[in-house]
């Protein structure tokens, strides 16, 4: 059989990634801030970079395609960035930029911060102010108690401490 009849997976050329804005204010600690400028430095030198490597009568690659949707995902987050700084606050109430110590049904103790959207990290114990869990927390007090609904079961969260970055 001819091959020019045959699709080939490795003929088709990929796609970049788009990144969607969540539609939710876009939040963001001092810090938070600081890293979306950051990132979008960097795309704009990537990109800069990738237009001077390009030949005039070649297309725009995947590479340059990407960062181009990439900074436009975060010119828009840092045109649309409120900054949330409760530094230095002096507080038992979990709110946003709080760094929360957690037991979770009586379990080890766990720490996390709640941040913006783009800073998250579940690994780094960043939690995206608008998860299911920052949902529960925020609002509470030291020492409370809060259920947190989930489709395995819910669980109860005590709330250890609650701090702020100093100022």
């Amino acid at each position: 059989m001819s091959q020019a009849f045959v699709k080939n997976d490795a003929d088709t050329p990929e796609e970049p990634v788009k990144r969607q804005p969540s539609g939710r204010p876009n939040y963001v600690t001092v810090t938070g801030l600081a890293q979306l400028e950051a990132k979008l430095l960097e795309l704009t030198l990537l990109r800069a970079e990738l237009l001077a490597q390009k030949r005039p009568d070649e297309p725009g690659g995947l590479p340059l395609r990407q960062a181009e949707i990439d900074l436009s995902y975060f010119e828009t987050q840092v045109k649309q960035a409120k900054v949330v700084d409760n530094r230095g606050l002096d507080s038992d109430e979990v709110r946003f930029g709080a760094t929360v110590v957690i037991s979770e049904n009586g379990g080890p103790a766990k720490e996390f911060v709640i941040v913006g959207e783009d800073e998250a990290d579940a690994a780094a114990g960043k939690l995206n102010w608008a998860s299911p869990l920052a949902a529960v927390l925020l609002g509470a007090r030291k020492g409370a108690k809060v259920t947190w609904a989930r489709k395995t079961g819910d669980a109860v969260i005590e709330i250890l401490s609650v701090t702020y970055p100093k100022a």
